[in-house]
């Protein structure tokens, strides 16, 4: 038969197992349908679906296997198979063939809904059987498994979902209903996740290839099932940010990493994760392609990366380095791409490129969280971190995303922003925020077992965090259920003890322990009627009684707190055992309850033994009943030690299936045999013969398994009695599947229990329970149901007939996973009284309650009764509780009584030793005394007394190693005391400056006691700085920052910028002036007269202009305003009738009124050392009050002794009473309690031995102080003071000397004469005088103390009212500390923000500033050179002169165009120059004119100079042009940079205004945050004690009872006041005196401009008369005067007048040349004529012999013919001695045209020389 559990509720995967079920469903009748209609009504309906809605439908390719590739998302979009059956989406056979020659992968509807009774998992009930498939239903579950991981999720406000074993549990959080989702695989539910909208949710479920089932919300309908993503269960999924995808890891053997696309149901991506567990997966919230897992002891980062054979996974492991390898349960992805994880010990690991960063911890290198930190978040802009100590923290978010390490350690200290600790044993394993508008608050799992609601605002409103639920933690040991009502009691090592009403669906009352509970019993009836008591066995071998009640019917006592539904009440408690409690079991009869083991007594041990114990019989006069617990005697104790029989169950099983097999075969041969004859006859026997020779042959018997005992006995897991002597028992391990019905054998007391083997008797198959046993049964009331919990968490319900103790009808059973398959094995399960109602605890921390089936119906309010408190319960004293795990043991504690009475008779022979010897030792003591009494010489020596010398040594030398033994026992004591005493003064003494002392009066009962004065605070030791100090007002900066940035510009600039002037060689060697030269210099000092002449005149004329500016720009404007008044008129509207208060919303702290943590220390600190200081001043004086008192006490101890000397001469009845000598009190001297010497110590110990002897703590503690007042006085007895004890003694010699006299006195006594007499008498008077006198001067001294201690104790009275005023001072001054700690963190943040934004906005403006002076700068210099082209053109015009008929020519070539090759040619210089040209705004006339002529360029030819022109003005004019295009070069290139500082200062502008937007709205938030701050610091309550003459707010002449609405002035604010009031109206006074003397001033002014204005105008008609008399037109005069002189002009003569004296040597020198040359041509030309004479000569004489040689050629005929040799040569050298001539004519013409071009001589042409 198949496995129950293992039954596929998906369609496709076994239509044979859910056919099968179906069926059972139909015999059963709880379901009409069948499996075939159900598939196709739902075929049907998805069909419908998808043809109205226009979609195409969801085909399935069957044949088609999957691949499980890591990359390719196409590969499983190919290979995508849908697992749910053929029947389902798959349309006719012939479409369907078509469509799969196609393979067309169609999208699924997106209204497609699955259906989730056909999905759910159901319970398997056998066949034929008539149970009914809701033979339980689940009412309510009270566990919570609270160490599964993310096991809370939020789905709404008010809605939460986890994971209860095979259950998903909705939870209404207000109305605590629950809903309950069952799993769909029947093997538990690995985890669940939530999608960022709250409209699905998933459920991953475990079994063997599980799904992924997708629910819709609020409709819970399943919408998606994912497929084969893991092979057994799922760790962990996720949605990303836009909630499209869904990620998901599988847990163990294979731990797969799957993208899926949910909504097609198709796997994007697959990989494997790791090779070791992980915990969790996630994606980036800002980048989708990015993922993280961590797990065991690792981290890894995966991004999705495209290659070229598709998208892959790509995964980094993180690398630990340095830092100890740690699990990883919380880690947060941070938007750049950075993860900051958790460890196990509590720091926070930043992690980059696969690297740890940097590791973060708390300040002296504290973990973050005292243990691992199991979440991190980030909210808001906080990263918060939740860990296993219970405690939230939040951390700034900036401060973590720009950590970095600073030194070698790795380590970064950083502080929480704030932190809540939820409570004691709290372990915070997850949190989820809640949607609750305008609040913080967040839902938390607790893995102690609970769930928390926790408001993290931090505010003044916040909440205290409140446990929303609780449940238990861990594995559920134990279950009881109440044998009277619906009532059940749990227990778990989790040390809680927890009541719950199981029908109405409420946990009651819990209550915690020590310890741990590990067994529980509800006490039977017979015992408690009522019900109310239960016994509960601890880990530590205690057992408490427990008695349940409802503290509603305690009578109520006026202010009692609200009572619950249920109380427990400790009734007694005893402890047993030493170690852990399996069990608790109460004797039928109620009498007898067991502990431990297990009632006769049925004992089952684990290790295969099982025990029956008949009770102990119980004597009535037995002292001791618990003894018979642990001394049982004579007991028949019967054993049963069971042996494993489960391998010859399985051989004989095997031996009889064999046997019906070959039985079956003997029936088919006969048959076949029968068959075959009659149809085959003879040839049919033949054959089958020959065919049973091959069977036989063929058939070989396989052998039988094998006997096999296992090594190790198997568990035993549970048993139950049968009948007397018998019972059934349930093993574990290899004996699992059955159960075994045993009997005890007969007692025999010889026999080794060890050694026997015992066998079961019969045996029961278990179907399906191979490795699932069986852990617990129970029976139904009737006994007609046994009710089995299994080892995978499931029920197994087993429908018996009724006493049936042989369980003969065990065969039909009902099956259903409740809890987890994996770990919740079920550990406890119990029916209510009435059997209604079925409970069970898993060790998955779950409480399951079922409803039974029943005809009769529930009732639904139904509500277990709780018991009434019994009358006196709540006076009843509360037994003391066994904390203690070390305490005794009922037994222990027995034989520990033994002993002490044993030791106790032992005491009392040695104390009977102890007397005898005491008696012999007073006899000895008597024989000592008779021999001392004896004569000298009849008296013994001691040493005759001794029996034996040796005897006396032997124990002096025992005594002495005794001492040393006793001192090196005592040393390690010592040594700790010593420290001890050390650390005492360190911590208590040490640190005090000055102790209190008291110093009283004498006279009186006045006092003054000093101040205990400790060291000064850390406060007033040192100044922290200040880490937000005020940032300086824009006034101040334009004041220091911006006037010393200028003038250190301007230095820079003055000493960049160097003035050019006039260089003028000195130093040149003497020679004599030439007249050239003279008129040189004479032309030279003219021109130098009249250009200073003109400058002094243009200087002149810029002075006067800058003077009027300078008085237009001082003119203020029409709505001038003098900024002292305005900042006067501004102060005046904020200060003036209206005294701000600081508790006033729109309050705004100015700049030098902020304060910080920082100036709060300083205060504080200040505060401290004023105070400490007055302290110490008063404790010197109160000391040298002291100091004066000793001295007073000396004196008069000085003056006593003379008083008593004194009245040893007087006779008594004339003496006056000595006063009493004043004592020192042992307050007055608190140094001297530290001082001891072993007499002092012998007492204090003699005392303490007595206060150890008493036992009431009062008479102990009275004893101590008298101890220590002893201790004291012996001190202060023993020590005194060094001044009184020198007092004391020269008193005492006194004394001595005066009775040495009165000795020697009555020695020489005898009658006096009347002179002696008349001297006695004189003595007596001035004896007499002199009492009088030194008791005046005593009272004197007394009385000047007193009045001194008065007078010093009403400066101390005024100086405690100033203490306690600085004490109540320092309170609020701490106070606000600590609150402006809390605000110094994000204060600096904005401050820092608000101080670099200024910053930048400062550096802009200084910039724009910058650019501003360079762009005047070029625009100055671009006018400059403007200027200086202007004055060429005028210059060069004036040059000219007028009528020149050149002038036009020389003019364009002035003008004209000339491309230059610049020492760096840059390409595009033509363009930029054009557009520089067509930029520029101001263009001067002359260009216009030569843009105008610019076509006529090409027409003339500059190149010479026309004939008659002034060749000085054509050069002139090719200089000035040259220097027209420096200028206008440089212009361009000024245009170019005035246009980039233009461009420039409107990018700085656009960047000013938004920095200052930035700086406005940081200061805006810093102004809010310091008036939050403002409005913090006015919560705190501030101390002002105030006399009722201060408070001046009467209401009709009384004070009233409130005054919130009151304000508190200090008497020097409030004069300040007053006199500000004066100053107001004198000042007032003041303005308007001069506010009229001001308004005549200016009425005189415009009087006096009026009249200046006429003037001004008398003058202008004057001089333009003056002007068109002389000029005869109105002129500008400084034009006039600057043009006077044309400076350019007269430098180009005096050059011109040089370059002619230069010109004139140099053609001398050329004129020399030429005559040189000239000569040297005449001396060549001689010799030319020469040679061409003779060459003359020679041609006649060639002529002659040319005739005479054709006269002989004629004669002789042709024996010579052709030119000669000769001939050709000599005609060749006169051919190159042409030619060479003709180029050198070339060249001197060419010489002589360039010598007429620079204007030299013109010569006469050379002439041909004659011919001769």
């Amino acid at each position: 038969m198949k496995e129950p559990d293992d039954h596929d509720t998906d369609e496709g995967k076994s239509d044979r197992s859910q056919s099968s079920t179906r069926q059972s469903l139909g015999s059963s009748q709880t379901i009409s349908r069948s499996v075939t209609k159900e598939d196709d009504k739902v075929s049907e309906d998805i069909t419908d679906e998808t043809l109205t809605e226009g979609e195409k439908s969801y085909l399935v390719d069957d044949d088609s296997d999957e691949e499980h590739l890591e990359g390719s998302s196409s590969s499983f979009q190919d290979d995508y198979q849908e697992s749910t059956g053929e029947s389902r989406y798959m349309k006719t056979p012939g479409s369907a063939t078509e469509e799969a020659e196609e393979e067309v992968k169609k999208k699924i509807s997106e209204t497609f809904f699955y259906d989730y009774i056909q999905l759910v998992s159901v319970p398997y009930v056998t066949l034929d059987s008539n149970i009914p498939l809701d033979l339980l239903t689940l009412v309510h579950s009270f566990g919570y498994d609270c160490k599964k991981r993310a096991n809370l999720q939020l789905l709404d406000g008010s809605t939460c979902m986890y994971i209860a074993g095979n259950q998903l549990i909705l939870l209404n959080l207000k109305t605590k209903q629950q809903i309950y989702l069952r799993s769909s695989s029947s093997r538990g539910i690995g985890v669940i996740g939530v999608h960022p909208d709250k409209t699905y949710f998933t459920v991953a479920e475990k079994g063997i290839s599980p799904d992924i089932i997708i629910y819709g919300y609020p409709s819970l309908r399943p919408y998606r099932i994912l497929r084969d993503g893991t092979d057994l269960g799922y760790a962990y999924v996720d949605f990303n940010s836009s909630g499209t995808l869904l990620a998901s890891v599988g847990g163990n053997p294979d731990y797969t990493l799957t993208i899926w696309n949910w909504k097609e149901e198709q796997p994007i991506l697959r990989t494997k994760a790791f090779s070791q567990e992980v915990f969790k997966v996630t994606f980036n919230p800002e980048d989708d392609a990015q993922l993280t897992t961590s797990g065991s002891g690792h981290i890894k980062f995966w991004g999705m990366a495209q290659t070229f054979t598709g998208l892959k996974l790509q995964g980094s492991l993180g690398r630990f380095g340095k830092t100890t390898t740690t699990d990883i349960e919380g880690y947060m992805e941070l938007p750049d791409g950075k993860v900051v994880s958790g460890s196990e010990w509590g720091n926070m690991l930043v992690w980059e490129a696969g690297l740890i960063k940097v590791e973060l911890c708390r300040t002296g290198s504290k973990s973050c969280h005292q243990g691992p930190i199991n979440q991190i978040m980030l909210d808001e802009g906080e990263v918060i971190t939740a860990g296993s100590d219970g405690c939230v923290r939040i951390w700034d978010f900036e401060t973590i995303d720009t950590a970095d390490i600073i030194d070698d350690t790795g380590l970064l200290e950083i502080e929480p922003i704030n932190e809540l600790q939820v409570d004691k044993n709290v372990k915070l394993f997850s949190m989820i925020k809640m949607n609750e508008t305008g609040n913080n608050v967040w839902l938390a799992q607790d893995s102690s077992g609970a769930i928390w609601k926790l408001d993290l605002s931090f505010s003044n409103i916040t909440q205290d965090p409140e446990c929303l639920f609780s449940f238990h933690s861990g594995a559920i040991e134990a279950l009881a259920v109440s044998p009277v009502t619906y009532l059940m009691a749990t227990t778990a090592l989790d040390r809680s003890v927890r009541i719950y009403d199981f029908a109405s669906k409420t946990p009651l009352t819990h209550v915690k322990f020590k310890q741990g509970g590990t067994a529980l019993a509800w006490v039977p009836r017979l015992v408690s009627y009522t019900g109310a008591q239960i016994v509960v066995g601890f880990e530590d071998g205690v057992v408490r009684i427990l008695e349940l009640y409802d503290p509603k019917g305690l009578t109520i006592f006026a202010g009692r707190k609200k009572f619950l539904d249920a109380d427990l009440h400790l009734k007694h408690v005893f402890k047993p055992h030493t170690t852990y409690i399996t069990a608790l079991a109460f004797e039928r009869d109620g009498e007898i309850l067991a502990t431990g083991p297990d009632s006769t007594l049925l004992i089952i041990c684990e290790n295969n033994y099982v025990l029956e114990a008949p009770f102990p019989t119980i004597r009535e006069e037995e002292d001791d009943h618990d003894a018979v617990s642990y001394e049982i005697k004579d007991m028949c104790i019967k054993c049963f030690h069971f042996s494993s029989v489960k391998s010859k169950i399985v051989r004989l099983i095997e031996i009889e299936k064999r046997k019906r097999r070959k039985e079956l075969k003997e029936k088919e041969k006969e048959e076949r045999k029968k068959r075959l004859a009659a149809e085959m006859g003879k040839d049919g026997e033949m054959e089958s013969q020959e065919e049973e020779e091959e069977e036989e042959e063929e058939e070989k018997e396989e052998p039988l398994p094998e006997i096999f005992i296992p090594s190790t006995p198997c568990r035993i897991l549970c048993g139950f009695y049968s009948g007397p002597g018998k019972f059934w028992l349930s093993l574990g391990g290899y004996d699992a599947g059955f159960l075994y019905h045993c009997e005890f054998p007969p007692y025999d007391k010889s026999s080794n229990i060890t050694e026997k083997k015992d066998e079961p008797f019969d045996f029961r198959f278990l179907e399906d329970a191979e490795d699932n046993p069986i852990h617990t049964i129970t029976f139904s009331f009737n006994q007609d149901m046994m009710f089995c919990g299994m080892q995978d968490g499931a029920i197994r319900i087993y429908l018996l007939r009724q006493d049936d103790s042989s369980l003969t009808s065990m065969e039909h059973y009902w099956h259903f996973s409740i809890h987890d398959n994996n770990y919740g094995c079920i550990k406890g399960i119990s029916t209510s009284y009435d059997d209604r109602f079925l409970v069970t605890i898993g060790a998955d921390s779950n409480i399951f309650v079922f409803s039974i089936f029943s005809v009769y119906e529930l009732q639904k309010s139904m509500r277990a009764k709780v018991p009434s408190p019994r009358f006196g319960i709540e006076t009843e004293p509360i037994p003391e509780d066994i904390e203690d795990p070390k305490a005794y043991s009922i037994e222990n504690a027995r034989r520990k009584r033994e002993h002490d009475k044993l030791m106790k008779e032992v005491e009392e022979i040695k104390a009977k030793k102890r007397e005898q010897l005491k008696s012999l030792r007073n006899q000895f003591q008597k024989l000592l005394q008779m021999n001392e009494e004896l004569p000298k010489h009849m008296q013994f020596k001691r040493t005759d007394f001794d029996i034996d010398s040796k005897i006396r040594a032997d124990i002096n030398r025992k005594t002495v190693h005794k001492i040393q033994q006793v001192e090196k026992e005592l040393a390690w004591e010592k040594e700790k005391h010593e420290l001890g005493l050390k650390k005492l003064q360190n911590r208590f003494r040490d640190s005090l400056e000055s102790d209190t002392i008291v110093v009283h009066a004498i006279q009186s009962d006045h006092k003054i006691s000093s101040y205990r004065l400790s060291k000064p605070s850390k406060y007033s030791k040192f100044k922290r700085a200040s880490q937000s100090e005020r940032r300086a007002s824009k006034l101040e900066r334009l004041e220091k920052e911006g006037i010393g940035r200028k003038d250190s510009q301007k230095d820079t600039a003055g000493s960049i910028s160097v003035q050019e002037e006039s260089v003028i060689e000195k130093g040149k060697q003497f020679r004599p002036k030439t007249l050239s030269q003279i008129m040189v210099e004479n032309q030279i000092e003219k021109t130098k007269k009249l250009v200073l002449k003109a400058e002094r005149a243009r200087q002149k004329i810029q002075q006067r202009k800058k003077q009027w500016e300078d008085l237009y720009k001082s003119k203020p404007a029409d709505d001038y305003e003098d900024p002292k008044d305005v900042q006067a008129i501004k102060e005046a509207q904020v200060y003036m009738g209206d005294f701000n208060l600081k508790t006033a919303p729109d309050y705004k702290i100015p700049e030098h009124m902020r304060i910080n943590a920082a100036k709060k220390e300083e205060e504080l600190g200040q505060l401290d050392s004023m105070t400490h200081s007055k302290k110490m001043h008063m404790n010197k004086c109160i000391l040298s009050l002291r100091d004066l008192k000793v001295a007073v006490m000396e004196e008069i101890q000085c003056l006593v002794q003379e008083l008593k000397h004194i009245h040893s001469t007087l006779h008594i009845s004339k003496h006056i009473p000595i006063p009493e000598i004043p004592q020192i009190h042992p307050e007055e001297v608190p140094e001297k309690r530290f001082h001891y010497d072993e007499e002092i110590l012998l007492a204090f110990k003699q005392q303490q031995m007595k206060n150890k002897g008493g036992k009431i703590s009062q008479a102990e503690q009275a004893g101590s102080t008298g101890a220590s007042a002893r201790f004291l006085r012996l001190s202060t007895l023993k020590d005194g003071d060094l001044t009184t004890r020198e007092s004391l003694a020269r008193s005492s010699r006194a004394s001595t000397f005066s009775l040495e006299i009165s000795k020697l006195t009555e020695f020489e006594k005898a009658d006096p004469i009347d002179v002696e007499l008349e001297i006695m008498k004189r003595t007596e008077i001035k004896n007499m005088y002199m009492q009088q006198y030194l008791t005046n001067r005593i009272k004197e001294l007394i009385v000047t103390f007193d009045a001194e201690l008065h007078l010093l104790r009403h400066q101390k009275l005024k100086l405690d009212t100033q203490m306690k005023l600085s004490d109540l001072h320092h309170v609020t001054l701490f106070q606000e500390m600590l609150l402006l700690k809390n605000f110094e963190k994000q204060e600096n943040i904005l401050q820092n923000s608000v101080n670099s934004l200024d910053k930048e906005q400062q550096d802009m403006q200084w910039k724009i500033s910058e650019s501003l002076k360079e762009m005047e700068e070029k625009k100055n210099e671009i006018t400059r050179l403007q200027d200086q082209e202007k004055a060429l053109y005028a210059g060069f015009q004036a040059a000219l002169g007028e009528n020149n008929k050149f002038a036009n020519f020389l003019m364009k070539v002035l003008k004209k165009r000339i491309k230059r090759v610049k020492k760096k040619e840059v390409e595009g210089d033509v363009d930029e120059d054009e557009e520089s040209d067509e930029s520029s705004e101001e263009e001067s006339s002359l260009e216009s004119g030569e843009d105008e002529s610019g076509s006529e360029d090409d027409v003339f030819d500059d190149t010479f100079c026309p004939t008659n022109c002034d060749v000085n003005l054509f050069e002139l004019a090719l200089q000035l042009r040259e220097k027209r295009l420096d200028i206008e070069e440089a212009l361009v290139e000024e245009k170019k940079i005035l246009d980039n500082l233009k461009k420039e200062y409107d990018t700085l502008s656009k960047k000013v205004k938004i920095v200052a937007t930035n700086l406005n709205a940081a200061e805006e938030a810093l102004e809010a945050y310091q008036r939050e701050k403002q409005q913090r610091l006015n919560e705190l309550l501030v101390v002002i004690p105030l006399k009722l003459h201060q408070i001046e707010y009467v209401v009709f002449g009384e004070i009233p009872g409130d005054l919130s609405g009151t304000l508190v002035f200090s008497n020097h604010s409030l004069g300040r006041l007053q006199e500000r009031i004066v100053q107001l109206q004198e000042e007032n006074t003041k303005q308007q005196k001069l506010n009229k003397e001001w308004r005549e001033r200016r009425k005189q002014l415009i009087r006096e401009k009026r009249e200046m204005a006429k003037t001004i105008n008398k003058m202008e008609g004057t001089v333009r008369e003056l002007m068109m008399s002389k000029f005869g037109r109105v002129i500008d005069l400084a034009a006039l005067q600057t043009l006077s002189v044309n400076v350019t002009l007269e430098e180009l003569k005096i050059k011109k007048v040089r370059k002619e004296l230069l010109n004139a040597k140099e053609m001398k020198k050329w004129e020399e040349k030429i005559a040189q040359v000239r000569w040297e041509l005449m001396m060549k030309t001689e010799e030319h004529t020469r040679k061409l004479h003779q060459m003359n000569d020679l041609c006649i004489e060639k002529k002659k012999l040319d005739s005479r040689l054709n006269t002989l050629q004629n004669q002789q005929g042709n024996a010579f013919q052709g030119p000669r040799k000769a001939d050709i040569v000599a005609r060749e050298k006169v051919t190159e001695l042409i030619q060479l001539q003709a180029e050198r004519i070339l060249a001197l013409k060419r010489e002589i045209a360039l010598l007429r071009k620079k204007d030299a001589l013109i010569l006469p042409p050379i002439q041909p020389p004659p011919a001769d």
